[in-house]
């Protein structure tokens, strides 16, 4: 859990003094829904209580100083050369978002410079979306701030855009939706097609389940070419199909595909039209069932993520079987995979035998020892009290 303190104490060490305003955003889990996304598919993540936290005080000049904790020194930048001057590492992000605000129409050369400040517990490299929980920070920090007044779903493009375009990582708008939109005990449907975005409530505390991330320690990044690669076999498929997006496949379509496709892009469109189908089923059966009776649609996510999409790896795999054996509902990888996190829901009584299982299981397979954890649906980004 995030503690006020920390980030006060590392701005006050980086910059002198205290902020004067503060805001967390926390990295999401996805519970179904994979490569859907840039697919202008249906995605149904929720929040978590990790949290990418950013302090923020004006200055008086148009400089931006950046500084956080997981990286020595400060940053510097002129307002007038963001968009002109490459920016690589960390600070890409917090720049990222300064930028895409000039794109969503804000006057940069009307705004006063700033200090701020980064730290997080969100696991980078794990799937749980470490650089939208900035991006959300971030962009909720400058629009209190600068008086912007922009709304979360404006928020959320923002963050998206500073991803694509200044990061480079090709990524849909799920992650900063559900940065920016969760609810306690709720997930996040969302259309990406049309950006309408419902809150589901979960009822993970009635039914009596937690939701079990395993964070394999398999680092993965965005930017690689295993994403890129699935995202353009979609963007290919669509073509050959004839539709403007795999939104546009239904089930039904897929015999017919199977004829004009060859095998790879087949199984790459494959599973993103039956995710689609799995979102819709699982928001359905939330509804009518609850939470205990989603298990086998985690199940053939992963499947289908693991044999059709190909982008599982062995400890993802090994993670999901070993919480099914040991009393799982149901589990799959989460994130963009190629590595990163599974995500299982298990009863509360057996949360320990499942950590205790898949920690076996890992060292008994010469894997690096997973950090294996609890993770509770929170409420989207917001402001937190400083103690300046």
């Amino acid at each position: 859990m995030f503690q006020p303190h920390i980030l006060d104490q590392a701005f006050r060490r980086t910059f002198g003094s205290p902020p004067t305003s503060a805001f967390r955003g926390p990295g999401r889990v996805n519970l179904i829904g994979e490569h859907t996304d840039y697919n202008e598919g249906f995605v149904l993540p929720f929040a978590i209580d990790r949290w990418a936290v950013a302090g923020v005080r004006l200055r008086s000049d148009r400089t931006i100083r950046l500084g956080t904790d997981f990286a020595d020194g400060i940053v510097e930048f002129h307002l007038d050369q963001v968009g002109r001057a490459p920016v690589s590492g960390w600070s890409a992000y917090p720049l990222g978002v300064v930028w895409a605000l000039g794109e969503f129409g804000v006057d940069l050369t009307d705004v006063p410079g700033f200090d701020l400040a980064l730290t997080s517990d969100v696991p980078v490299g794990a799937g749980l979306s470490s650089s939208a929980a900035i991006e959300s920070a971030v962009g909720m920090a400058l629009n209190d701030a600068w008086g912007l007044g922009l709304d979360r779903h404006a928020l959320a493009r923002v963050g998206q855009r500073a991803e694509n375009v200044v990061v480079g990582a090709p990524t849909g708008i799920m992650d900063q939706s559900a940065s920016l939109l969760g609810a306690p005990d709720c997930a996040v449907f969302l259309d990406c097609r049309t950006l309408d975005a419902e809150v589901v409530p979960l009822g993970l505390d009635a039914a009596g389940l937690e939701v079990v991330v395993v964070d394999t320690r398999v680092s993965h990044a965005h930017a690689d070419g295993g994403y890129g690669s699935r995202r353009a076999a979609c963007e290919a498929g669509a073509r050959t199909l004839g539709v403007p997006s795999l939104r546009d496949v239904t089930v039904g379509d897929l015999a017919a595909a199977r004829r004009v496709l060859d095998d790879v892009t087949f199984r790459r469109v494959r599973h993103v039209v039956t995710e689609n189908q799995r979102v819709l089923d699982t928001v359905r059966v939330l509804r009518q069932a609850g939470p205990s009776a989603v298990g086998a649609l985690l199940d053939a996510s992963h499947a289908s993520m693991r044999d059709d999409f190909e982008i599982s790896t062995p400890e993802l795999d090994l993670a999901v079987e070993v919480a099914r054996a040991h009393g799982a509902l149901g589990a799959r990888m989460t994130g963009g995979g190629f590595g990163g996190c599974a995500i299982a829901l298990v009863p509360v009584d057996a949360v320990g035998e499942v950590t205790g299982a898949v920690d076996d299981a890992f060292a008994d397979a010469g894997f690096t020892s997973p950090k294996v954890f609890t993770v509770r649906p929170v409420a989207g980004a917001g402001r937190i009290e400083v103690t300046g």
